[in-house]
């Protein structure tokens, strides 16, 4: 068996998009996927395959989601293989333990890629935010007292771009690779 994440984008944000996390891990069982675990309220959740089948496990989650909870909102879904590979070749300056510095990991929705995404968004302010593209994924890290006044900041809520991306933090990304 192999072990997945899914992460869905944008559910219980200020009252939208509710989704409970114990019947999420019900439905998740429902559909055969087997060790179901969720972390957090955001939309993490973890399951085991014996199927190698990204795509399909892709359109069979956002199905059971529009149809369980009438919520129709996009789904990452990544091996935990491939999410060890991409912690492995983080740069050094992205997930360390300063507290002055919030790491994120931007997944990028297929078919957007890297510089699609960086093309609406554009270069980050130097001395202010960091940025690297790996793989689906964009390491993402910004001084946190000046998160305001960084270009990646406001521009990955955009309206243009936002629904091609969904960003969890360093802590949360290392917490679903151990689930």
């Amino acid at each position: 068996m192999k072990r997945y994440a899914a992460l869905l984008r944008g559910i219980n944000i200020s009252g939208k998009n509710k989704i409970p996390m114990a019947e999420l891990k019900k439905s998740f069982e429902n559909l055969g996927f087997g060790e179901v675990k969720t972390y957090l309220n955001s939309g993490n959740v973890t399951f085991s395959s014996d199927e190698d089948n990204i795509k399909k496990f892709t359109k069979q989650i956002e199905e059971m989601i529009k149809t369980q909870f009438a919520v129709d909102i996009p789904i990452f879904v990544i091996s935990r293989e491939e999410l060890e590979d991409i912690l492995q070749n983080a740069p050094d300056w992205w997930g360390n333990e300063n507290k002055e510095i919030y790491d994120n990991l931007i997944f990028i929705m297929p078919p957007a890629t890297f510089s699609e995404v960086y093309c609406e968004i554009g270069e980050p302010k130097e001395d202010l935010e960091k940025i690297k593209g790996y793989k689906e994924v964009i390491f993402w890290s910004f001084s946190r007292k000046d998160y305001q006044k960084t270009n990646w900041w406001s521009k990955t809520a955009s309206t243009n771009v936002s629904s091609k991306l969904t960003i969890r933090t360093a802590n949360t990304v290392r917490k679903i690779v151990r689930m």
